[in-house]
């Protein structure tokens, strides 16, 4: 085919506006995006939002914002004209949500779009314009209404039936646009907000300043389930803060539509923020989840770019390892505290285990079985053996009890070859003969109040060699012994590595040469300081080759070339790589997994509440290294309602 000669010329400003629509107006979803944040800018303080047959017929949103005067309303649906832009700085420092000053003109080249606005306390003072699929009728004309802006969008793509085909269901389109005002009303509580579908309210949300406000607005937006397993964090260094709702990884979900990240007010999808994110959740999550969170990141405007994209959820930092870092290091460590803690008595809480909400219940909202008004409850059989496991003084003598606390098992040795729990394997006797003692992990006292019942409170028995069934002050406890004893042993194992002044290297007998491209040869050069703390030597034999001289010892069965571009990919797009540390943490999951106490497994009182004391202090013993939970709580309440009592 011959490319035919044209002559070059200027675009119709209407065309050049249809495309200019094509990259901001994807869908009803993105028009109620852009027009909610310039309800935002405006300073309003009630936002509400009125959809029809998911946004194709209609989409109108109103405020109570600052308005536009009569005179500016003729540039008001202009290309390029914004009241937000002055100067180059005022781009780099950019702190509005809409500022490209094309979002009006390009929705109103397909649709037909009508604006009301008034910048006047007197509602008599509004004006209105429109515009149908063309230039905006140049006519400005009077029309009441209270200080603020209406926008009305109706018809969307009436004049581009190509793209009109290209929407989905009603039902589709709507859950874009609810998520598209999720999203929006999670950026700012102290706007109130109102979403209505089919003259139909969906969601009314009251402004609000409180910590409380804030969660019943994301309990009403997400569900109740994220703000009973989510912990609140808060961290501020280096000019950034970070602040929001993380998920526990017990409570994740197949996709990942409850992850909402904002910088400086302005939700991003960012792929630098969504690998600080997996690797900081690496080791927690169960393989196939999703993380649910809600985070909120400031720092100045003037290092931070929003303007790399028409529809602005990217974003790129001026120095992007230090947020990488900051945001991993932030998560990881509020991650690590996820471990069973000492229960508060809060209306309608209770200490979170390992499972859903739908099995906690109350603590301190019921009194033990024996201690309730009107009822004659024999004591339990294993309290009339003298095991009681209250913590009354008077049934638990305090040296007793202090005894059963124990500092765990033996210190696990440098090679791993030693479980933390002694086998209880028959051993030859003086005599020849064989006895079945086992010998006993060593004793030591509470981190805590020795008085003060421990969290997961003391151990009854085993069931099938499998569970750990114990009692604490709120009901029972179930423990999947295995699972927690994995995550112990995996959690001193990586203590163990992190201590080590550095990683034993093993040099390869035959170094591996990789056919690499320029940038990765680049980068090696680039990174060859932090290449080498990890125990990796790597040379450059050439433009586009490198040699793999040197792994560290516990990878030496690796393969190279795979964890070199990894590392390489890692090194370029982020600024840091955890190749080399997911890697080993593998290995070491590997020899937990396989030096934790086995299923069927009998062990005595003293190791269950040794294992139960020890999962009292390990980081992240909620969950074994897959991810799976390794412990739940049922509640009195929960057990009364099993056995029909007090009904």
């Amino acid at each position: 085919m011959t490319a035919t000669a044209s002559r070059i010329h200027v675009l119709d400003p209407r065309l050049a506006n249809q495309i200019a629509a094509g990259e901001v107006v994807e869908r009803p979803s993105s028009v109620t995006k852009e027009l909610i944040e310039n309800a935002i800018d405006a300073g309003s303080q009630r936002i509400e939002v009125e959809i029809e047959q998911g946004g194709a017929r209609l989409i109108k949103v109103r405020d109570d914002g600052i308005g536009i005067g009569e005179e500016d309303l003729p540039l008001a649906l202009a290309r390029h004209a914004t009241s937000k832009i002055g100067s180059l700085e005022d781009l780099e420092g950019v702190s509005s949500l809409g500022f490209r000053g094309e979002a009006l003109a390009s929705i109103s080249s397909v649709s037909r779009l009508e604006l009301i606005s008034n910048a006047e306390e007197d509602p008599r003072n509004g004006w209105r314009v429109v515009a149908e699929g063309r230039g905006m009728d140049a006519r400005v004309t009077p029309a009441p209404h209270p200080r603020g802006t209406s926008v009305s969008v109706r018809d969307l793509f009436f004049n581009t039936p190509a793209r009109r085909k290209f929407l989905r269901t009603e039902k589709t389109e709507f859950a874009h646009v609810e998520e598209a005002f999720r999203r929006q009303a999670l950026s700012r509580y102290d706007i109130a907000w109102v979403l209505r579908h089919n003259q139909k309210v969906v969601h009314q949300l009251p402004a609000g300043h409180s910590a409380a406000a804030r969660e019943r607005r994301i309990a009403s937006l997400l569900g109740k389930n994220f703000i009973e397993h989510a912990r609140y964090i808060e961290r501020e260094a280096g000019g950034l803060r970070l602040s929001g709702w993380v998920g526990l990884p017990t409570h994740s979900r197949s996709q990942a539509d409850q992850q909402y990240f904002f910088v400086n007010g302005r939700v991003v999808r960012d792929r630098l923020v969504a690998h600080a994110v997996r690797q900081a959740y690496r080791d927690v999550l169960f393989n196939g989840r999703h993380p649910v969170f809600v985070l909120y990141l400031e720092l100045d405007p003037d290092v931070v770019d929003v303007n790399v994209h028409p529809t602005k959820h990217e974003v790129r930092f001026r120095d992007g390892r230090m947020v990488h870092d900051f945001l991993y290091s932030s998560l990881h460590h509020c991650l690590a505290s996820s471990k069973p803690a000492e229960s508060e008595e809060e209306d309608g809480e209770e200490m979170a285990g390992g499972l859903g909400a739908h099995q906690q219940q109350a603590p301190g909202q019921q009194p033990p079985l024996d201690e309730r008004a009107g009822e004659d409850v024999e004591p339990p059989r294993w309290q009339q053996q003298g095991i009681a496991l209250t913590h009354s003084p008077d049934r638990h003598p305090g040296a007793e009890r202090v005894r059963r606390f124990m500092q765990g098992y033996q210190a696990l040795h440098p090679n791993h070859e030693e479980t933390l729990l002694t086998p209880q394997t028959p051993q030859p006797s003086s005599s020849g003969g064989e006895n079945n003692q086992v010998r006993e992990a060593p004793l030591a006292m509470p981190d805590n109040d020795p008085t003060a019942p421990p969290p997961l409170g003391f151990a009854l028995g085993q069931l099938h060699g499998i569970y750990i069934l114990a009692q604490n002050a709120q009901g029972l406890v179930l423990v999947d012994m295995h699972a927690a004893h994995e995550r112990i042993v995996y959690e001193r194992m990586k203590t163990q590595l992190a201590a080590a002044k550095g990683l034993d290297a093993q040099p390869l007998l035959v170094p591996v040469s990789i056919a690499a491209s320029r940038a990765e040869v680049a980068t090696a050069e680039s990174e060859q300081a932090a290449i080498s703390k990890l125990g990796i030597e790597l040379d450059i034999a050439g433009p586009e080759t490198l040699l793999v001289r040197q792994l560290p010892a516990l990878l030496s069965q690796a393969d190279p070339e795979a964890l070199v571009r990894q590392m390489l990919e890692e090194l370029a797009r982020y600024g840091r790589t955890h190749q080399v540390e997911a890697r080993l943490h593998e290995l070491l999951s590997t020899m937990a997994c396989h030096g934790s106490v086995r299923a069927n497994r009998r062990l005595t009182l003293d190791e269950m509440n040794a294992l139960l004391r020890d999962m009292e202090r390990t980081e992240r013993s909620d969950q074994c290294n897959h991810g799976r939970p390794t412990w739940t709580q049922m509640g009195l309440k929960a057990l009364d309602r099993l056995f029909l009592r007090g009904q």
